[in-house]
């Protein structure tokens, strides 16, 4: 007799005592039955309670094969059955057992099955709480070893029950493989595990049969067995419970479930051996089928249950296939918000266009459930009205037309193509053509070619346009003919004249990439040709050719090399090997072509010409030099230096810089320059900068204002306060968020084989692993941000005498007081009133006076002391409005740097409201006169026409003023010339100018406009749309107004259209075009929105009124909107759904305007704070008794804007590291916030303040878009809050939705899932 699992001792005399039962009960010929209640009875005595564990141990091992009888295992059918054991123990203890002998033993094999086909169903499962439970789950983990298959220790009964069900599936489909003569899925560690100690002598002798009859026997019943084998699979698999069970496995441990999936590949690969062998037909068919289901892990809900009164919505399919025509389109309003957003050039980010564009694609994919073809067509569309919104651009300094044809052209292709590679990488290179979103990106192209209106090409880009048309049809007239040389293909035939358009630019765009191949050239109505036309010229010569053919670099070719953007990486490698390594002239030179036109528009390889420039501003060390940013090394390379500062100075390049996410790499490599070049005094005999002149001061002044134009160093206080929460208003970039996003990119590629730029098929130029940078190992610039950051925070503090400071400050005076000659007039009666206490001796009136050649971060220091100065000097009238703005403009002449002291200085000084009021009016400061009002009123009609009233700031008569130091500002602008050297200076005092009316109580902005009106005329344009931003920043009415004729637009009625381009919705919220031949109106509100957005200085007020824009238009959609309505909601089609459908792109838009006011801070005031508050809030009264199917729609409205914001933000898995940075690391804290409260409110601990129907709405719909669409976000939440909000689903009668919240709750929650189902 085989021990008991128990051993010894106790467990020993029971094995015993319920043997010689047995032997008692066989020896008076008792049934089976009789035997059962023996041993029943003998358990009972022993009190330790049913089911038993030690029993089960006891008859097993007899039964495996001491004492294996048929009565014996009609026992244990009879004890299983009776609940004397627990079924799920007694089949854990024979599997390893049986299986292993199947062959040997095929009585036993085929009584296990039977036994197993009794007991594995999802009804027998359960495990009651009893005194042996614990006992029972850790004998069944020992018998099947699950803790070390599935890597999971500490498990319990739920774990167990799930556990067992993968291991007996797996196994039985090993089985079955093995018996019908196939290779089974295990592998040799796998077979160790399983494998029982040893062969035991198991056949059995049936008595009066002879050996061969007996064996035909065996094998018959080995035959049965294994059909047996395959029918308990398919019945265990069928059942819902189970599969339940194993998506556990899917969605929680889905490396675990991959043995499951490499035995179904098995089955598949042998499908048809085995159905012949089996006689199996469909069996194996529906063993796939229901396996697969629990892949399947799209959420479907029960329709009729979810949210009650919706139940006639489509919610089991696709929302996107609900909508038709302008509502369609609609759907993917966050595209268009993001690109016109991206583009607004005052705003710099920190993060690569393409990444963020790469996660909002795939994000919005999965929310609309949207084909990829549709979905790559509604993002080429976007970027195509982004690019005709403006296609005439305003003249002023920045036209921003780069940057829009950069996101069409470039960005847009580079995201695709950084999509399209994770799907490569996935399916691997073969039948790459075939790949679903491959083909959505060829069909998203084709399809384009009928919105002629969105392709006409700004008249920048015609010839470009063109000249892309004619090269496919000549490969195209190529083609036809059967032209042999396929490199003659592309080239253009100019005896073929083509017009072209922006898809012509588009499709090169992603050939060039390796998106698509030529045979694009082919598609129809690809290439329209207009005839041959006889005195066709021909196409100039590239000055590119004379180039690579070895030309040198002589003053007309450069000057057409920097006209005419390159055609291929080749010859930018050429150019960049020149920048390193050519004479001192070449380098200059190949700099400024590296930052002409291939910088600004050559779309096809500007990637690659972005990151050679930042490269190159950090300049290789020769290899004789062994210090690292030595003082000559920089030295020698000024002028390279100074061609590249002064490059990506100019119009749009710090924007195109930033769109490509390379705004932290050039803050990493300004700062050494900065203070390299600021550490070196000027020759004495230095003077006023020169144009063109390169010195010491010139490169340093360049490169540090370009510094700072990467993030707001001159921000006025009031933005840096707190907003109730103990955290800025909005997340702002900082030089130490840009140095700490520079490291962790650093970080990343050292720990990755693939660089950080891999998805942009951005290739490393050679260069050596960066080192991570940090502010403190630039002493002079860490001493300047301090002080920057100490004068905006405070006022100066006095300096004694002998304070070097000091010195230099009264150096710096006598300099730009040297013109005044007026007697007496002296530096130190300029500061008597000063706090600094600057004085010294009388100015000289001569140019024989000593100038202050200090380094230019000595200077930079005292500038701040020599402000107040003269400001307050001019403010008790010893210093005249013409004076000081001449000594200012002397100041900046001298160290064009010093311009960013004098802002920052400023702006502290404008917001802290301590100076009089000047008035503007011709005689002391210059005059706005007429224009003032004419300037007012325009902004005024515009605003009007987007539905938004303001007051006027200037009521006639009344005198025009200005706080001094805005007034001193603002005069010294006006005096820069315009010239293209000087736009680096432009570009920061001119967005000073209105940050600086921003941070004034005052409404200052008309004034400064009409001055600057008055300076440069053909600007009035650009300054008036300039000057739209002034309203918001005071006005919370304005906002509130501005964010309802948002709504209201985005869902005008109108019967123009019927697709992509229809004017309700995208169109009318956007805008069709804002320029051409002057400012368009009437203006789009959603333009002027996102021009605005980021003045709004209470952004808590502005989430408080798009969540409540939201909510009101739930209540007109639910309520039908009568006569005024949306004409969809009076179609053939059902009123309500038609409602939900429009909620749903409310809340998007709700959700996409909230996002781009104020960033993740926002979305997380609004999870944590805004939506809870609104929820626990009595309504207001116009909101009472809103009725069942209005509170129901304002529900589902709340829960898809606060889902779409956090999608938006946080996506389903972010990858790249630059994203987790910025954004992921709030998510588990605030979305386990949010549902905490859910949970609080559910479990009756929080009393809700709205309507029932709403919260009941609001729950149900929040939990099913998380669990459809980011089931990731439930791995981070407690599990007593998914237990809470699970409890309360049930509650409701959704128990579908609680089970598949506690199936994505990660291996928490394993064993509440099983709870649930038993």
């Amino acid at each position: 007799m085989v021990p008991a699992a128990g051993g010894g001792g106790e467990g020993g005399e029971l094995e015993r005592r319920v043997m010689a039962a047995l032997k008692a009960s066989e020896a008076r010929g008792d049934q089976p039955l009789v035997w059962a209640v023996e041993v029943a009875r003998v358990v009972a005595g022993e009190g330790t309670g049913l089911p038993s564990a030690d029993l089960a141990g006891i008859l097993v091992s007899n039964l495996c094969f001491a004492h294996n009888s048929p009565s014996l295992w009609k026992l244990v059918g009879h004890a299983v059955a009776s609940r004397l054991l627990c079924p799920l123990h007694v089949l854990a203890l024979l599997t390893p057992r049986v299986l292993p002998q199947r062959r040997a033993q095929p009585e036993a094999y085929r009584l296990y099955l039977e036994l197993l086909r009794s007991n594995v169903t999802s009804s027998f499962l359960s495990m009651e709480p009893g005194p042996n439970r614990d006992k029972i789950t850790k004998s069944i983990d020992d018998a099947l070893q699950l803790s070390k298959i599935y890597g999971f220790s500490g498990i319990d009964a739920g774990h167990v029950i799930i556990f067992f069900m993968m291991f007996v599936i797996t196994k039985l489909i090993d089985c079955t493989l093995e018996d019908c003569g196939f290779p089974s899925g295990l592998t040799e560690e796998q077979e160790s595990i399983y494998a029982i100690e040893g062969p035991q002598d198991m056949d059995l002798d049936v008595k009066g049969v002879s050996t061969e009859k007996q064996s035909e026997h065996r094998a018959q019943l080995r035959r049965k067995s294994t059909v047996m084998a395959l029918d308990v699979l398919i019945m265990m698999v069928a059942d819902r419970k189970i599969q339940s069970f194993l998506r556990l496995i899917f969605l929680n441990m889905p490396e675990k479930f991959s043995a499951l999936s490499q035995r179904l590949s098995l089955v598949e690969a042998h499908k048809v051996e085995l159905e012949t062998l089996l006689t199996a037909n469909h069996k194996i068919d529906d063993l796939l089928m229901n396996i697969r289901r629990v892949s399947n892990t799209a959420y479907q809900p029960n329709n009729k249950r979810l949210l009650g009164v919706l139940g006639n919505m489509k919610y089991g399919g696709s929302m996107l296939g609900q909508f038709t025509g302008a509502g369609r389109a609609a759907c993917w309003v966050i595209f268009d918000i993001y690109v016109e957003n991206a583009i607004d050039g005052k705003h710099l980010s920190a993060i690569s266009a393409i990444e963020v564009l790469k996660e909002m694609t795939k994000t919005l994919q999965a929310i609309n459930e949207a084909s990829w073809q549709e979905t790559f067509k509604a993002l080429w569309i976007s970027a195509l009205r982004l690019v005709q919104r403006a296609r005439e651009p305003l003249e002023g300094p920045i036209p921003h037309l780069d940057s829009r044809l950069c996101m069409l052209l470039a960005l847009i292709p580079l995201s695709i193509g950084a999509i399209l590679k994770e799907e490569a990488d996935v399916h691997g290179a073969q039948g790459s053509k075939s790949l679903p979103k491959k083909s959505g990106l060829v069909s998203s192209l084709q399809d384009l070619i009928q919105y002629s209106g969105l392709l006409v090409p700004p008249s920048s880009v015609v010839n470009a346009a063109n000249a892309a048309a004619s090269k496919a049809a000549a490969f195209k007239a190529n083609y036809k003919s059967g032209g042999g040389n396929p490199a003659m293909m592309g080239q253009n035939d100019s005896s073929t004249k083509t017009v072209g358009n922006m898809l012509h630019l588009i499709v090169e765009a992603c050939i060039s990439r390796n998106l698509i191949d030529t045979s694009a050239y082919l598609w129809p109505g690809y290439v329209v040709s207009s005839g041959h036309l006889k005195d066709a010229t021909l196409p100039q010569e590239s000055p590119w050719l004379n180039f690579m053919q070895g030309a040198p670099l002589s003053g007309p070719l450069i000057d057409a090399l920097i006209a005419t953007p390159a055609s291929s990486t080749t010859e930018l490698d050429r150019l960049y090997h020149i920048a390193l390594n050519g004479s001192e002239e070449e380098k200059s030179a190949a700099a400024k072509i590296l930052c002409g036109a291939s910088f600004v528009c050559g779309w096809n390889i500007q990637e690659y010409v972005v990151r050679m420039v930042v490269k190159l501003l950090s300049p290789p060390l020769p290899s004789n030099s062994s210090t690292q940013g030595s003082t000559s090394h920089y030295l020698a390379q000024m002028s390279t230096l100074n061609a590249l500062l002064l490059g990506i100075s100019y119009g749009d390049a710090i924007h195109i810089i930033s769109l490509y996410g390379m705004v932290p790499d050039v803050a990493a490599a300004l700062m050494p320059i900065c203070e390299v070049f600021g550490s070196i005094p000027p020759p004495s005999n230095h003077k006023p900068a020169i144009v063109g002149e390169i010195s010491v001061y010139s490169v340093f002044s360049c490169a540090f204002l370009c510094l700072l134009r990467l993030w707001k160093f001159y921000k006025p206080p009031q933005e840096y306060c707190l907003a109730g929460r103990g955290g800025s208003v909005r997340l702002e970039l900082t030089l130490d968020y840009l140095l700490l996003m520079r490291n962790n990119h650093i970080d990343f590629a050292n720990s990755s084989a693939n660089s950080r730029n891999s998805s942009n098929n951005i290739v490393p130029l050679n260069e050596v692993p960066a080192q991570p940078l940090y502010i403190d190992s630039f002493p002079k610039l860490r001493a300047w941000y301090f002080q920057n950051q100490a004068c905006i925070a405070s006022t100066l503090s006095g300096l004694c005498n002998k304070n070097p400071v000091h010195q230099v400050a009264n150096k710096i005076l006598s300099m730009i007081c040297r013109k005044m000659n007026k007697p007496g007039v002296s530096s130190g009666n300029l500061s008597s009133t000063s706090s600094s206490s600057v004085s010294g001796s009388s100015v000289s009136t001569s140019d024989d006076y000593q100038r202050p050649t200090v380094p230019a971060w000595e200077f930079l220091e005292a500038v701040p002391f020599v402000l107040e100065a003269v400001l307050t000097a001019c403010a008790h009238g010893r210093f005249s409005s013409r004076d000081l703005t001449t000594s200012l403009r002397d100041l900046v002449d001298f160290l064009p740097a010093s311009i960013a002291a004098i802002v920052s200085y400023f702006l502290a000084e404008i917001t802290r409201g301590i100076w009089k009021m000047v008035p503007m009016n011709g005689t002391e400061w210059p005059s706005p006169g007429a224009s003032l009002h004419s300037i007012e009123a325009e902004i005024k009609e515009i605003l009007a026409s987007a539905g938004i009233q303001i007051p006027s700031c200037y009521p006639r008569g009344v005198p025009p003023m200005l706080p001094l130091p805005m007034a001193a500002l603002v005069s010294l602008t006006i005096t820069f010339k315009l010239d293209k050297s000087s736009e680096y200076i432009h570009a920061i005092s001119g967005q000073a100018l209105e940050n600086c009316a921003g941070g004034s109580s005052w409404p200052s902005m008309p004034i400064i406009a009409a001055l600057w009106t008055q300076k440069v005329r053909r600007w009035h344009d650009f300054i008036i749309l300039s000057c739209l931003r002034s309203p918001f920043g005071r006005d919370k009415d304005a906002v509130a107004q501005l964010i309802q004729s948002c709504f209201s637009s985005f869902l005008r009625s109108s019967c123009s259209g019927s697709d992509f381009t229809a004017n309700r919705g995208v169109g009318a919220l956007m805008g069709e075009a804002i320029t051409g031949h002057g400012l368009q109106l009437p203006m789009a509100p959603g333009f002027i929105y996102l021009r605005t957005c980021r003045t709004f200085h209470d952004t808590y007020f502005v989430s408080e009124v798009i969540l409540k824009q939201v909510i009101e238009w739930a209540d007109k959609l639910a309520n039908g909107f009568s006569s005024s309505g949306p004409p969809q909601l009076k179609s053939g089609r059902t009123p309500l759904s038609s409602a939900a459908c429009m909620a749903h792109q409310v809340a998007m838009l709700g959700g996409g305007l909230l996002c781009v006011a104020g960033g993740p801070l926002l979305v997380q005031v609004l999870y944590e704070e805004t939506l809870p508050t609104l929820l626990l809030s009595a309504r207001e009264e116009s909101m009472k008794d809103p009725g069942p199917v209005s509170s129901t729609l304002q529900g589902y409205a709340m829960a898809n804007m606060l889902f779409f914001c956090g999608s938006l933000l946080w996506g389903a898995e972010r990858t790249s590291p630059v994203m987790k940075l910025s954004f992921l690391s709030r998510r588990p804290r605030v979305v386990g916030n949010h549902m905490d409260f859910m949970a609080g409110v559910l479990d009756g601990h929080i009393l809700l303040g709205c309507d029932h129907g709403t919260w009941k709405a609001y729950v149900s719909r929040f939990v099913f878009l998380v669990v459809k669409f980011v089931p990731s976000w439930l791995q981070d939440i407690k599990l007593d809050t998914l237990k809470k909000i699970a409890s309360g689903l049930r509650s409701w009668n959704e128990h579908d939705l609680a089970l598949a919240l506690l199936e994505r709750g990660g291996p928490q929650a394993i064993s509440s899932v099983v709870d649930t189902l038993l």
